[in-house]
């Protein structure tokens, strides 16, 4: 893992919702319900986590034109860092 990675990580790593949310993603595309769900997170929080995993690459919405539905994924640095948060448990 890259020094700029490492960063990403120590980052989503700080936070018990942000953990939650990327391992609910793992592998998988989902809707906010569903990772809020699976991550065991209140709705009105997984907004807000979503957002910090967009901002700092580690997740994308890929439908961001739609209001309701919209869909989201791991980005390839994400997917890096869910292994080694795997890896370290």
């Amino acid at each position: 893992m890259d020094d700029e990675t490492l960063k990403v990580f120590a980052y989503v790593n700080i936070s018990t919702y942000r953990v939650r949310a990327v391992k609910a993603l793992d592998g998988e595309v989902k809707t906010p319900t569903n990772i809020a769900k699976e991550a065991d997170i209140k709705l009105n929080h997984i907004s807000k986590t979503l957002h910090q995993l967009k901002d700092c690459g580690v997740a994308v919405c890929i439908n961001e034109n739609v209001k309701r539905g919209r869909l989201y994924r791991l980005t390839s640095v994400g997917e890096e860092i869910v292994d080694y948060l795997d890896n370290m448990r």
